[in-house]
């Protein structure tokens, strides 16, 4: 056994106001048993009461380095971590678990110059999140919104005029042909869609096999009557779609993002949706978030909006919270986690120094 236990953070927003789990999901207990492990979560970050501002500002969260003094394994949730904080904190953290698929938030470069492994839960929210654009596409298409007005105001007499259509036989365009979008193409399988993919790193083979045509963007499109985002936040895919793209839709295609908001020109998205460019979309992410309340969309009928949440089910946090554990616990008995992110920092000497002062 090392001569110290290995010192696990848990970042704040994991918090409710009365500073216990929000989301029910950590398996806390396997930390509580490990003898290897001293955790806590930095309290300080998380909601205090009365504090309501802090849902204005919880997706702007950073790490600073103070928090981090001392610390070898950081469960993180959505702050910040920038190369500046990992430059000064990089001689003991040993592991960054981030709960979640994405990491668009942590600069993966910087973990890797350091020595620092990062691992994520890339498999957890691939159904949720599929599932989340297959409810926005029957939503959309059957009008549901329209008719809870419909129903609660009593004008039964607007029927005819709030008429939907079924998404059998439609096309689908798939933008990201990744996990979250093939697993989207096995849910739609029983509709007899024809699908569409546009994603530049997809294997043709993979693509054939599923049933999916690889397409240029444009020609994606111009031919959908659904238009799912699943592609990734890189650089390169800021405002993918933008005023340009929307004018290639059809009149009667819909737009869904589950992805982020990024992706997106918002005005562009607003513009094309307030003029009837488009008959309307779903949108869980925003390139704002939280959106504020006074965003043009929320003004809008044809849209439904949901506050980048709608993936994160009890389940997902149960399969999230297994997995940021696991991943520190096998830190700190000196093995390699699941699912690593930046898998080039294992060849590296320091990084693997690190890593044997915890084996026994």
């Amino acid at each position: 056994m090392p001569d110290r236990q290995f010192q696990v953070v848990l970042s704040g927003d994991f918090l409710n106001e009365q500073g216990v789990d929000a989301y029910g999901g950590l398996p806390l207990q396997h930390l509580a048993a490990d003898p290897r492990i001293a955790w806590r979560f930095l309290v300080e970050q998380g909601p205090q009461p009365g504090d309501l501002d802090y849902w204005n500002r919880f997706y702007s969260l950073e790490m600073t380095a103070a928090q981090l003094a001392g610390v070898d394994g950081l469960i993180l949730l959505r702050p910040r971590l920038t190369a500046a904080v990992i430059e000064q904190v990089a001689r003991q953290l040993v592991v960054v678990a981030r709960s979640g698929a994405g990491y668009d938030k942590v600069d993966v470069d910087a973990l890797t110059r350091h020595n620092i492994l990062l691992t994520n839960a890339p498999l957890a929210l691939d159904h949720p999140t599929a599932s989340t654009a297959l409810l926005f596409m029957l939503a959309l298409a059957k009008r549901l919104l329209a008719h809870d007005r419909m129903t609660r105001a009593g004008r039964w007499d607007q029927q005819a005029a709030q008429l939907g259509h079924e998404i059998r036989g439609r096309t689908l365009g798939i933008v990201g042909l990744g996990h979250s979008g093939r697993e989207l193409v096995r849910l739609v399988a029983p509709f007899a869609m024809r699908v569409l993919a546009y994603s530049p790193h997809a294997d043709p083979a993979e693509a054939a096999r599923l049933g999916v045509e690889l397409v240029p963007l444009d020609s994606l499109l111009a031919n959908s009557d659904f238009v799912s985002v699943h592609a990734r936040p890189r650089p390169e895919n800021r405002h993918l779609l933008g005023a340009k793209q929307f004018a290639l839709m059809q009149p009667t295609a819909y737009f869904i993002n589950i992805a982020r908001g990024e992706l997106v020109d918002q005005p562009a998205l607003v513009a094309a949706l307030r003029e009837g460019r488009i008959a309307g979309a779903g949108l869980d992410v925003f390139e704002q978030e939280p959106l504020p309340a006074d965003d043009p969309l929320t003004t809008l009928d044809n849209v439904i909006l949901t506050p980048h949440w709608n993936a994160s089910t009890r389940d997902v946090w149960q399969a999230t919270g297994a997995n940021v554990v696991a991943a520190v616990r096998a830190a700190a008995r000196g093995e390699v986690p699941a699912h690593v992110v930046n898998p080039q920092v294992l060849d590296q000497p320091a990084f693997q120094d690190k890593l044997a002062r915890w084996r026994q």
